[in-house]
């Protein structure tokens, strides 16, 4: 039988390793558009839905104000981002690429390539991995969900 205890038994240990190796992968190929894992999820974000407000940026990428605002700030002081007020609702800060930023995307282009190259896998392979990965995520957070309404 098996220790259930074991470290290489868990599987939140295998996800949180593979999420690190994953993220340090990135930094050599992130470095020469000069941006850090993650503002490359937000700029992914906003090369998908560009002029959208923090807060959407934030519940894309399961972030809260605390992180997410000093990433904009970075992305801002580099002149890929502009964060405006809302001319309707002035509580809104909204997030706009600028013509740098828009730019950065095709130099980025070649990002995701290069990261499939290191993983070994191929594109079906890349795909069923991310099925599986999501639909744990989705099966976790709705189990988790029922135990909070519960309790």
């Amino acid at each position: 039988m098996t220790d259930v205890l074991k470290l290489d038994a868990q599987l939140c240990f295998s996800l949180y390793a593979a999420s690190r190796a994953m993220t340090a992968a990135y930094g050599p190929l992130l470095a020469p558009l000069g941006l850090t894992y993650p503002q490359y999820l937000v700029m992914l974000v906003l090369w998908e839905a560009d002029d959208v407000s923090v807060k959407f940026v934030g519940e894309r990428l399961e972030l809260d104000s605390g992180t997410l605002t000093p990433l904009l700030k970075k992305l801002e002081g580099q002149g890929l981002v502009l964060r405006t007020r809302d001319a309707g609702d002035a509580r809104v800060v909204r997030v706009t690429l600028t013509t740098a930023g828009r730019a950065l995307k095709k130099k980025a282009q070649g990002v995701p390539p290069q990261l499939l190259c290191q993983t070994g896998l191929d594109l079906p392979g890349l795909a069923r991995l991310r099925k599986a990965v999501t639909t744990l995520t989705r099966t976790v957070r709705e189990a988790n969900a029922r135990r909070d309404h519960e309790s």
